[in-house]
């Protein structure tokens, strides 16, 4: 079992999980990019600019050095933004000791140019590592950091590896489960905050019950398609990275994906929409990476098309819902 965890990225998800472990009584030192997250961890126990109001163990280190961070870790826990994953590693290189540590990535997205996973990122940069897990369920930071259940999954090949990330992250509040199948998990992961957008814009054009309950049904046959053509199991999108990370995200008006679609759909432009969203919202760059890769495979994704379309290319909410409703006839 690791004794030290190395948290890279202070954003609201990775100091909940580096708080989760300290309160546990688990050596973690958290890296930060930003001094004054560093700063406000460090003098007040918590941190004002990603997750405010929640108070974090004294024990809890925080720093902006790369060196220090990784100097004694047992295990890596990644909680960039994707669109830093592949950079952030490649910083991590040169100060990794002679045994690398086990990583475990929570980001969830995919990289925008590849559709490459985080763990197909993480393993590209860091070849050295022995095993990787990833993360991924129903998980709003703040609720978690308050103490609220939640439960999540631990995907890796590696089952020992699972099993270790298990027994350091439960508690009586935080449940997590093992899985294997790792594309699953991650592909889940990323495609429900797309959906997440979809949902919000759905909400904010006034839209009922019946319609989100459809955009939500037919989300889970789109990911399953994707899941599935690359290689992951349909259980997966069933369980909770699957259709229970679905709920939580598209309909928490915690979920920054959401609020961007609810922004959407009340008229405001992407540009606008985007901007007021303060923290990053995944479901934006990790549409066009779905997209890419969709159409590169092949697999009919005609809600992640339609957040596309209003997100890249100007379509209006009310032409993109048209484009749903009207297509061609088929069998569920």
């Amino acid at each position: 079992m690791a004794t030290t965890v190395t948290v890279i990225g202070a954003g609201a998800w990775g100091t909940t999980l580096a708080g989760l472990l300290a309160d546990k009584g688990t050596s973690v030192c958290l890296w930060a990019r930003e001094q004054a997250v560093v700063d406000t961890i460090t003098t007040s126990h918590e941190n004002t600019l990603f997750l405010p109001g929640i108070a974090l163990s004294p024990a809890l280190r925080a720093t902006t050095s790369m060196p220090e961070a990784l100097a004694d870790a047992d295990l890596l826990l990644l909680a960039v933004p994707s669109r830093w994953m592949r950079t952030v590693c490649r910083e991590m290189r040169g100060y990794l000791p002679n045994a690398v540590p086990p990583v475990l990535t929570v980001t969830k997205g995919l990289e925008i140019e590849t559709g490459a996973r985080m763990s197909e990122i993480i393993r590209a940069e860091l070849p050295a590592l022995p095993a990787i897990a990833a993360l991924s369920g129903p998980n709003l930071a703040p609720e978690i950091a308050q103490g609220q259940p939640a439960a999540t999954v631990v995907a890796s090949e590696h089952l020992a590896l699972a099993a270790q990330v298990q027994e350091l992250l439960m508690t009586a509040n935080f449940r997590p489960y093992t899985s294997v199948d790792m594309v699953g998990v991650e592909v889940c992961g990323a495609v429900k905050n797309v959906i997440a957008i979809g949902m919000g814009i759905c909400e904010g054009m006034g839209y009922g019950d019946n319609a989100k309950a459809a955009l939500l049904t037919r989300a889970v046959a789109e990911i399953s398609r994707l899941v599935l053509c690359l290689g992951g199991q349909a259980e997966t999108v069933a369980g909770l990275s699957g259709t229970g990370d679905l709920i939580a995200t598209c309909f928490s008006p915690m979920s920054r994906n959401h609020r961007v679609g609810l922004a959407l759909g009340r008229g405001q432009r992407a540009a606008d929409a985007l901007g007021g969203s303060g923290q990053v919202a995944e479901g934006v760059p990790t549409t066009e990476a779905v997209i890419r890769l969709a159409r590169r495979l092949g697999v009919e994704m005609p809600i992640s098309e339609q957040v596309y379309a209003i997100l890249f290319d100007g379509r209006t909410p009310t032409k993109a819902v048209h484009a749903l409703m009207t297509r061609m006839r088929r069998s569920e």
